[in-house]
C-alpha cells in the first residue's frame, strides 16, 4: 500500500517528511507541524479540490496528529473519504478515521452504514478493507449492527475475508465477550479451515476464551495437539517459517493454550507429553524465536500435571541459558529456573553456581530476577551458602532499591533457615553493619531476645559471649551505623563482664561516648553508651570502671540534650549513694534481668497479709531515712471499686418491671388543677372550665405596640422571647 500511496503523493508531502525528520529540536519540529496545520486549514475546505488531493491530506493530517498536534478540524473529510469507490481512497479514509478518532468520539457512528455496505460489496478487497477498519474503529455500541455482516462473511471464498473476521470476532470478543457468547461452535469451526492463515488467527480468539473458562475446552486438545504436531513437522507451506523456524508465533500460541488446559489435570496433561518433548528438541537451534519456543516449552512443562523426562528436558535447557553470554538468554534461564523450583526444588542445587554467578552481572534487571529465584532456592542446607553471596552483593551495591530487597530476603531467610543461633545474630549484625537504616526494629528487637535468653541448654552465655566479642570489635571503629548503636549498647551493657577484658570495654565506652568525630551521625549514642556504663559499673567491682563512669556523667551532666542530662545525673546519684551502701548499685541495676518482670516479688498487703519477695527490697533504708525526718507513713487508699463493682452487679440483676413514664409534649406547661380530698371531678365542664382559666393566668401580659412593632423600651422584644421547649422565657 505504501508504494502505491507514494506514487500519487506530491512533492509537497515529502518536502514536509523530509523537514521534520531534519529538525534538530522539539521546537522546529512544532513550527513545521503549526505551519503545516494552517496550510491544511485553509486548502480542505476548498469546494473543488480532488478527490486525491484530499487523500494526500489526511496522510498529512496523520503526520500532523502523530506529532502530537490537534488535527479535528480534518475527521469529517476522513468519514467522507471512506465512502469513496476508488480502493486506496477508501483504505485511507478508514485509515485516518482508526488512527485519529478516540474510542467515544461520535464520528465513528458515522461509519456504522458505510461499513455495512462495504461488508456485503462483491468484492473482496472493499470487504477486507471494512473489516480491517472494524477491528480499529468497533465500540461496544457497533457490535449489535455489524455483528450479523460479521459472522456472514465466515463463509467467504476468500482466506483473506475469513481470517479478517476471525480477527473481528476477537475484537468484539474482548469489548463484550457476552455479546459473542453464543457463537461458540462457529468460532471453534474456524480451527479446522483449510487455510492455515486462518487457523492462526483463530487460535488467539480461541486462547481468549480458554483463558476464562478453560473447563469448556478440553475436549479440544487432541486437535491442538494435532495442529502442533503438523506445525513442528513443516506440514505447513514455507511461507510460514520465520528463519527456518516454522510458524513459531503459532507454536506459542498454541504451548500457551495446553499450559491452561492440563493445568492439575492429569488425563489432559499425558496426552501433550510426547509433542511438548519434541518441540523443545527442534526449537533448540540456536536463533532467537528458538530460544523463545523453548523458554515457553518450560512454562508449559512446569503448569500442566509434571512429567519427570520433560522437567528433565527443561532443566537441560535451562542450563543451556545459564551458561550464555547473553544477559537476556541469562534472564530466562532464571526466570525459568524461578518456575521450575517453585514445584520442582530438586532442580535447584544444580545450578545454583550459575544463578550467583548472575549477582555480579551489570544489568540490573537481571541481578534483581536472580535475587528473588536465590530466595525461592534458600533451604536450611544451603543457607550459611547463599546468603553470604547476599550479604556480599549487598556489600557491593549502591542502588537503594536493590539493597533494600537484600536486606529484607537475608532477615528473613535467616529467622526461616538459620542453623544456629549465633549464626542467625552474626548474620543479623553483618547485616545491620552494611545497612542499619533499612533493617526493621522488630528484627533487632529479635535478635536482641534471642542474646538475653542465652545459647542452648546447658551453654546459655556462649551465645552472649559470641555477642559481646563480636560488639567490643567494633568499639574502635571509626564508623558505626546509627542503628547499630542500640544493639551495640544494650549487648555490652547486659553482657559486657562475659568479656575477659571488661575493664578495657569500660574504657572503650567512655572512649568512644566522648568522641564528637566518630558519634557525629548518631544523636543517641552518648545516652545509649552512658546507660551502658552504669549498667557495666552496677555489674563490675573494679574502681577504674566506676572512675570512668563519674567522670563522663560529670561532663554530660550540664548537657543541653536534656535526655543526656538526665541520665548522667542519675549516674551520679547512684555512684554517690552507693559510696554509702556498696550494694546499691547492683541492687537497682541486677545482672541478667533484662527478661524478667521489674514487679516480680514486690511485697504486697499488710501484717498477715504481707505477701511477696524483696525485688524493690533496697529502697527499704530510703523509706527508714524519711520516717526518721519526720515524713508521713504510706496510707494505703480506701479502695471502694469492690464495693461498687458489687452494688453494680446487683443493680444490674434487678429487673425493673414498672411502666416508663409517658413522654410530655414540649410547649407550655400547664400546672395540673388540684381537687380537695373528697370532690368530685366527674364533671367535665368544670374540669375544662378550670384548665382554661388556668391556661390564661399563665399567659404573658399583652404589650401595645405601635403599628404592629414592639413596644418603646421593649428590647426589641427580648422580654417575649421564647425560652426552652417554647415555655415562656422568666424576666
Amino acid at each position: 500500500m505504501a508504494s502505491m500511496m507514494s506514487a500519487h503523493l506530491s512533492k509537497d508531502f515529502f518536502d514536509l517528511v523530509k523537514a521534520i525528520g531534519e529538525s534538530k529540536s522539539k521546537q522546529q519540529e512544532d513550527r513545521i507541524i503549526s505551519d503545516e496545520v494552517q496550510t491544511l486549514k485553509k486548502k480542505m475546505p476548498e469546494a473543488k479540490i480532488s478527490r486525491k488531493k484530499m487523500k494526500e491530506f489526511l496522510v498529512r493530517l496523520i503526520y500532523v496528529e502523530m506529532l502530537g498536534h490537534d488535527a479535528a478540524f480534518g475527521y469529517i473529510r476522513a468519514i467522507e473519504l471512506a465512502a469513496s469507490k476508488n480502493l486506496i481512497q477508501k483504505r485511507v479514509g478508514y485509515l485516518c478515521s482508526g488512527l485519529c478518532l478516540s474510542p467515544d468520539h461520535e464520528f465513528r457512528f458515522m461509519l456504522v452504514n458505510q461499513l455495512q455496505q462495504d461488508m456485503t460489496s462483491s468484492n473482496f478487497l472493499e470487504v477486507a478493507a471494512a473489516l480491517g477498519a472494524t477491528i480499529r474503529l468497533a465500540t461496544t455500541d457497533m457490535i449489535p449492527p455489524l455483528l450479523a455482516h460479521v459472522v456472514k462473511l465466515l463463509q467467504h471464498d476468500r482466506e483473506l475475508v475469513r481470517k479478517k473476521t476471525v480477527m473481528v470476532l476477537h475484537r468484539f470478543h474482548r469489548l463484550d465477550a457476552s455479546a459473542v457468547s453464543h457463537l461458540g461452535p462457529q468460532m471453534r469451526r474456524t480451527l479446522c479451515d483449510k487455510d492455515p492463515s486462518v487457523m492462526a488467527a483463530s487460535l488467539c480468539l480461541l486462547h481468549a476464551q480458554i483463558t476464562e473458562k478453560p473447563l469448556g475446552f478440553k475436549e479440544l486438545v487432541p486437535s491442538f495437539v494435532s495442529i502442533l504436531k503438523q506445525i513442528v513437522e513443516h506440514r505447513l507451506p514455507r511461507d510460514f517459517d520465520y528463519h527456518r523456524m516454522p510458524a513459531p508465533w503459532a507454536q506459542l500460541r498454541l504451548l500457551r493454550i495446553l499450559a491452561l488446559l492440563g493445568r492439575a489435570d492429569q488425563s489432559t496433561s499425558e496426552g501433550m507429553y510426547e509433542v511438548l518433548g519434541d518441540v523443545i528438541r527442534r526449537a533448540d537451534t540456536g536463533i532467537n524465536v528458538g530460544y523463545a519456543i523453548v523458554y515457553e516449552c518450560v512454562r508449559t512443562v512446569t503448569t500442566i500435571y509434571p512429567n519427570n523426562n520433560l522437567l528433565d528436558e527443561a532443566a537441560r535447557a535451562i542450563a543451556r541459558f545459564l551458561g550464555s553470554e547473553n544477559h537476556n538468554l541469562k534472564y530466562l534461564g532464571i526466570t525459568g529456573l524461578a518456575q521450575v523450583v517453585e514445584q520442582h526444588p530438586k532442580y535447584a542445587a544444580e545450578h545454583q553456581l550459575a544463578v550467583i554467578d548472575c549477582l555480579s552481572s551489570v544489568d540490573d534487571t537481571l541481578k534483581r530476577k536472580t535475587l528473588d529465584l536465590l530466595y525461592r532456592m534458600m533451604n536450611p542446607v544451603n543457607v550459611e551458602f547463599i546468603a553470604s553471596k547476599l550479604v556480599e552483593s549487598l556489600e557491593q551495591s549502591t542502588d537503594d532499591f536493590l539493597r533494600r530487597a537484600l536486606v529484607s530476603r537475608l532477615c528473613t531467610a535467616a529467622e526461616r533457615f538459620a542453623p544456629s543461633n549465633a549464626w542467625y545474630v552474626a548474620t543479623i549484625v553483618r547485616v545491620m553493619e552494611l545497612a542499619g537504616e533499612l533493617v526493621p526494629n522488630e528484627v533487632a528487637q529479635q535478635m536482641l531476645s534471642l542474646v538475653a535468653e542465652g545459647g542452648e541448654e546447658g551453654d546459655a552465655d556462649a551465645l552472649r559471649a559470641d555477642a559481646v566479642d563480636r560488639f567490643v570489635g567494633m568499639l574502635h571503629r571509626e564508623v558505626v551505623p546509627d542503628g547499630l548503636f542500640h544493639v551495640l549498647a544494650w549487648v555490652l551493657g547486659e553482657f559486657a563482664q562475659l568479656s575477659s577484658e571488661s575493664a578495657d570495654v569500660a574504657n572503650a565506652i567512655a572512649t568512644l561516648a566522648a568522641d564528637d568525630a566518630r558519634l557525629k551521625g548518631a544523636p543517641r549514642a552518648r545516652e545509649l553508651l552512658l546507660t551502658a556504663l552504669i549498667k557495666l559499673a552496677a555489674q563490675s567491682d573494679d574502681i577504674n570502671t566506676k572512675a570512668a563512669l563519674r567522670s563522663l556523667a560529670e561532663r554530660f551532666a550540664s548537657s543541653s540534650n536534656i535526655e543526656l542530662q538526665q541520665r548522667a545525673l542519675e549516674a551520679l546519684n547512684l555512684l554517690d549513694a552507693s559510696t554509702e551502701d556498696g550494694g546499691l548499685l547492683e541492687d537497682a541495676l541486677p545482672y541478667d534481668a533484662s527478661l524478667e518482670d521489674p514487679l516480680d516479688g514486690v511485697v504486697t498487703g499488710e501484717g498477715e497479709d504481707r505477701n511477696g519477695g524483696d525485688a524493690l527490697g533496697f529502697l527499704d533504708r530510703f523509706v527508714a531515712s524519711a520516717l526518721n525526718a519526720g515524713a508521713a507513713p504510706y496510707q494505703k487508699p480506701v479502695d471502694d471499686q469492690d464495693e461498687s463493682e458489687e452494688e453494680s452487679e446487683e443493680e444490674q440483676t434487678n429487673f425493673k418491671f414498672e411502666a416508663y413514664a409517658e413522654p410530655q409534649k414540649p410547649g407550655r406547661r400547664v400546672q395540673p388543677t388540684s381537687y380537695p380530698m373528697g370532690e368530685s371531678t366527674e364533671n367535665d365542664e368544670e374540669i375544662a372550665r378550670r384548665l382554661q382559666e388556668a391556661e390564661y393566668a399563665n399567659q404573658p401580659p399583652q404589650r401595645t405596640t405601635a403599628r404592629g412593632g414592639n413596644a418603646i423600651g421593649s428590647g426589641g422584644g427580648l422580654a417575649q422571647a421564647s425560652g426552652p421547649w417554647g415555655a415562656p422565657r422568666q424576666p
